[in-house]
This record gives structure tokens, C-alpha cells and sequence, in this order.
């Protein structure tokens, strides 16, 4: 983490105050939310789109802010605390991150794609963990102001970074390899998701190749050898490319690939010349590409095909996909974090390994722009022979209904709204049913999960 004397330091003459030598000792956090504001914090005052941070600076320095990166100054500084000034603190806390990073042995590994990117992060970090001093960006530090804040947080204690690499658009994706100058990309896949954002799949595919295109020559680009958008990448890239999938050419492979439910996944790892059986608790058969990813990059880090067996063993299966009970006894697989049409594919095959009734209750996806229609009622196709009832919920989700009609099944419901869907699921799901909860973070379908949790109101 950043300290006072260094922040000073790649900030150059914006520090405002002289209240003696500056410490050394490293800032405690560096935030943006004055509400989450800690003994010891660096707080980042920013304009945001709804609030100006400028006016909680007084709550920051209250909550125990001992530094502030501001446009405007308080009238008045506690004993010890810093002031830095800048005309734009998110082009200062930008360019500090960078200087910062810029000074760190810690060799960084950025990860895009279309899905995958948080399952892939947390993989990636808990496997070189197993051997290796690791820093990992928290949950959606993944934007122009989340990657600098996750870039400041490193130390020289750290042998790796992992940070994903989440752009709203192509000047974003531009700052962000910028910024953390990955030695490592892994790029997921490409697929229909933010299309409203990138316009198609073509601008897609160019974006994310940002990635790989703009590391250094010495770097490794670790590329999804099953996607053919994600194939055409190794020529915009003078790094080392190195291979991961179920392909024969893959550099790093699997096969025999078999699901064990909630217990996770099995398969045969292939290495160079050589080969191991591997159990790990990541959930879905679609997991299989997120633990060669962490493999690869296991592989550039030096550690064993044995090494690598046993920390995808000890693995967390992760933040996605969790399963919990409802009050009823229900079996609830709670994935209402994203939504995409590859993301929606992948659940379902998860809910069709799984013993019992098998309901999906599938909500809108958004950000798909002119393939909106299509994706919805291709995935309601898709769900048909994956589970015995289906709950399609939202405006755009009635795509999904339709199409899983026009396929040929006939056990469905449409609600466009959250509440009357989540009252009908609390008065009749039972110990005998499994539902998959999944949908777009916007159409909070997490609170659907928690209702049907909780015991209060029941039915």
C-alpha cells in the first residue's frame, strides 16, 4: 500500500500542507465512499455522476481520513493529516497508480474477457497462492477508478498481481493496459455481452485484443484456445502466446472432463509431456476453462504440474453460483450477480446435472443492444431440455419464455415483475426442487434470493 512520503512522491508538488516529515508508514486503505472512510485512509474526493465526494471531505477527516487527494481544500486539517491538491483527482489518483505500479517488482497479470473474468481472477490468485506472495483486485475493482485504487494497494511484499480488466469502452481499455502494464494477459472469451456499449462483436473482439496487443515483448498472452475470436488475437501480439482449452493444440489442456453436482468438476490436465487426474470444487463442466487458465499461468510462475494438482484441489469454488437452502428446503443455486448469454448457457448445464426438480427462474439481460431479442429467446431455446420448469422474469426475459414455447416446452411462466414471481416461487417450491436464481445485477434478483431465504412472511 502507498504511503504519505510516496504518494508525495509520484504526485510531485501537489501536497498543500507541511505538518513535518512525512511517514513512511503505509496508508491504511485509499477509498472514494466517505462512509467507508477508516483510521489511517487516503480519501479520493471524486465528482461522481449522482454526488461530489468534495462535500464528505469533512466526514472522511471524522471517520479518520489522515490524507486527502482533492480539487478544493477544508478549511481546516486534524493534526498529522495531508492535503494533495490536483485540478482532476481521477486523472491524479490515475497517474499516481501508474507511477505506483511502475515502481512495484510485483509482475501483473490482467484478465479480460466477455464472462469468466471474476471466477478466473479469484482461480488465478489462489493457485499461484499455493507457492507465491499474491495480490488480487477486490470485487469490480475492475474501471478506470476501481483499477487504480485495487494498483495502490500494492507493496513490495507482493510477487504477483492479478487485476481484471473491465472497460466500459475502447479510451478505457486503452488507460487500463496503461495503467497496470500487465507482464500477463488471459483473455477469457468474446461473446454478445455490453454490445450497447461496443456497438458488435466485431468492436468486442478489438477491445478486448487491447490486451494482448499491448504487451510487452517479454510478456506471455494466455489465450482461449476454443474461441475462434479469441484465436485471432495472437496475431496483434508480440508477447509469447500460450494456449489454454479442450483443443488438441492446446499448450495447456483437458480431457475427460466429468461433473461430480455441487462437488465440482474432473478432469485430465495435460501439460507439455506431461499429465494428471484433477478434482476440484469449481462448480459447472465450464469451469474446466477457468482452472487451465490458472494452470497456464501457474506454469509461466514456475510451479510443478504437481503443484498445480493440488492447489486446484484446495480451491474456493468462488463468488458465482452459490448454492443455499430456502426456508422451505429448497435447493437455491444463487447466481443473480451477471448475466450474459454464454453466463445463462453455463448455468443451466449446471442445473441440468442436478438431481430433483430443476426450475429456472431466468431474468432480463441487459447491455445486449441489437441482439437483445435474439439472445433471450435463444436462450430460453436452450433451457428447454435443461430444466422442468421454467420462471422467466422482466420485460426482456418474456424472450426468454417465448422461445423456450417456440422450442417445445410447456412448463412456463412469465411475471414482469420481480415481486409477484418471488411471492408464487415462497408459496410453492419445496425440499424436492433445485432453481437456479440468474439474471442481470440490474434487475436485483438477489433480493428474490434473500426472500426466499428468510423465513418471515411465510406463506
Amino acid at each position: 500500500m502507498i504511503s504519505p512520503r510516496d504518494l508525495a512522491d509520484v504526485l510531485g508538488e501537489r501536497l498543500q500542507n507541511d505538518p513535518g516529515p512525512l511517514p513512511s508508514v503505509p496508508f491504511h486503505d485509499v477509498v472514494i465512499d466517505s462512509r467507508k472512510v477508516e483510521t489511517g485512509d487516503l480519501f479520493v474526493a471524486l465528482k461522481g455522476e449522482h454526488t461530489d465526494g468534495h462535500k464528505f471531505i469533512v466526514d472522511a477527516l471524522n471517520g479518520g481520513a489522515t490524507g486527502i487527494l482533492s480539487r478544493l481544500l477544508p478549511e481546516s486539517l486534524p493534526d498529522g493529516a495531508r492535503a494533495f491538491l490536483a485540478d482532476d483527482p481521477l486523472a491524479a489518483l490515475q497517474g499516481a497508480a501508474k507511477c505506483w505500479r511502475s515502481r512495484q517488482q510485483a509482475r501483473v497479470i490482467g484478465i479480460t474477457g466477455s464472462v469468466g473474468k471474476t471466477t478466473t481472477r479469484e482461480a488465478v490468485a489462489q493457485v499461484l497462492s499455493h507457492k507465491h506472495a499474491v495480490f488480487q483486485s477486490p470485487r469490480n475493482f475492475n474501471s478506470d477508478i476501481g483499477l487504480p485504487l485495487a494498483l495502490l494497494a500494492l507493496g513490495p511484499e507482493h510477487d504477483w498481481a492479478v487485476m481484471e480488466l473491465g472497460p466500459y469502452d475502447r479510451a478505457e481499455m486503452e488507460l487500463l493496459t496503461e495503467t497496470a502494464r500487465p507482464n500477463i494477459g488471459i483473455v477469457t472469451n468474446v461473446g454478445p455481452t455490453h454490445l450497447e456499449r461496443f456497438g458488435s462483436l466485431d468492436a468486442t473482439e478489438e477491445i478486448k485484443g487491447l490486451l494482448p496487443a499491448r504487451l510487452p515483448g517479454d510478456g506471455i498472452a494466455v489465450l482461449n484456445a476454443d474461441d475462434e475470436r479469441v484465436r485471432r488475437m495472437a496475431d496483434r501480439t508480440s508477447a509469447r502466446v500460450l494456449w489454454f482449452g479442450l483443443s488438441a493444440d492446446a499448450d495447456v489442456r483437458a480431457s475427460e472432463v466429468k461433473t461430480d453436482g455441487l462437488e465440482g468438476i474432473r478432469f485430465t490436465l495435460h501439460l507439455a509431456n506431461d499429465s494428471a487426474a484433477v478434482q476440484t470444487p469449481l462448480i459447472g463442466s465450464h469451469q474446466v476453462m477457468t482452472a487451465l487458465a490458472a494452470a497456464a499461468v501457474a506454469t509461466t510462475a514456475g510451479m510443478t504440474i504437481k503443484e498445480i494438482v493440488e492447489a486446484l484441489a484446495n480451491i474456493e469454488a468462488g463468488s458465482r453460483l452459490k448454492p443455499r437452502r430456502s426456508y422451505s428446503g429448497a435447493l437455491l443455486l444463487d447466481d443473480a450477480y451477471n448475466a450474459a448469454p454464454l453466463s445463462m448457457r453455463a448455468a443451466l448445464d449446471v442445473l441440468a446435472e442436478m438431481p430433483g426438480n430443476r426450475i429456472a427462474v431466468l431474468g432480463d439481460m441487459l447491455e445486449l443492444g441489437s441482439e437483445e431479442d435474439d439472445s433471450h429467446r435463444e436462450v430460453g431455446a436452450y433451457a428447454v431440455d435443461r430444466c422442468d420448469r421454467l420462471i422467466a422474469v422482466g420485460t426482456r426475459a418474456r424472450g426468454v419464455a417465448d422461445g423456450a414455447w417456440d422450442a417445445g416446452h410447456s412448463q412456463i411462466q412469465w411475471f414482469e415483475e420481480q415481486g409477484d414471481a418471488t411471492r408464487m416461487l415462497r408459496q410453492e417450491i419445496g425440499g424436492d426442487d433445485v432453481v437456479l436464481v440468474k439474471a442481470s445485477y440490474g434487475m436485483h434478483l438477489e433480493e428474490m434470493v434473500e426472500a426466499l431465504i428468510s423465513a418471515e412472511g411465510t406463506p
